[in-house]
């Protein structure tokens, strides 16, 4: 077993976190007993954030204690993750679906520092005083404009200088245009608030997904 991030380890192959929960599970993950501890499975063909672990994502931002506003968290597979990492830390997870949003809260009433908030990312004003200023903002949202989301939540609770997190669904802004002309466009529109400082081929795992790692300006 090795420990190659804060919190995430390489078991057999495969990451893996140390379960906060034992015995809980997200979504049929398989489970490591280890030394007496109980470490999940990171299985990158069901998180974003596990494909770029795998791809060599250098810059991880969760620790113990760090805040994170995670946009798009649907049933809480990746926010449960970070959840084992940040231990006393807290996750804000927006999520729009009513559906999603409640297994995302089936998972908050075991994973205490999860904090549900079944909302529209598009409108951070209805819920960033309940959330107030973040280390990570994390976004997965299926929408035409990802960008225009990111920022304007940014602007109301990412502190500066924090990061930010951005899974681009290419298909999801525009079905016609090649995805690397999408990259191109949503990394630009980016520009004036943050600094690019790592991008990411999610193709393995996620078909026509670039990730994007920023910090605030």
């Amino acid at each position: 077993m090795q420990q190659i991030y804060p919190g995430v380890y390489k078991i057999n192959g495969s990451l893996a976190t140390q379960s906060a929960v034992r015995g809980f599970k997200v979504h049929d993950e398989p489970t490591m007993q280890i030394q007496g501890k109980e470490y999940r499975e990171w299985d990158p063909f069901h998180s974003k954030l596990g494909a770029a672990l795998s791809r060599g994502l250098r810059e991880f931002p969760f620790k113990e204690g760090s805040s994170v506003l995670y946009l798009g968290a649907a049933n809480g597979v990746t926010c449960s993750f970070i959840s084992d990492i940040i231990g006393k830390g807290s996750i804000y997870a927006v999520e729009f679906s009513a559906q999603s949003g409640r297994d995302l809260i089936t998972v908050s009433q075991k994973r205490t520092n999860i904090y549900p908030l079944i909302s529209d990312a598009r409108f951070p004003e209805k819920y960033s005083e309940d959330v107030g200023q973040v280390d990570v903002v994390f976004e997965d949202v299926a929408d035409r404009d990802q960008a225009g989301i990111l920022i304007s939540n940014c602007k109301l609770m990412l502190k500066r200088g924090g990061i930010a997190m951005l899974a681009i669904k290419a298909r999801s802004i525009d079905s016609t245009l090649p995805p690397k002309q999408i990259f191109s466009k949503v990394i630009t529109e980016l520009r004036d608030d943050f600094d690019l400082l790592e991008k990411i081929d999610l193709g393995q795992f996620e078909r026509d997904h670039l990730f994007l790692v920023l910090r605030k300006k």
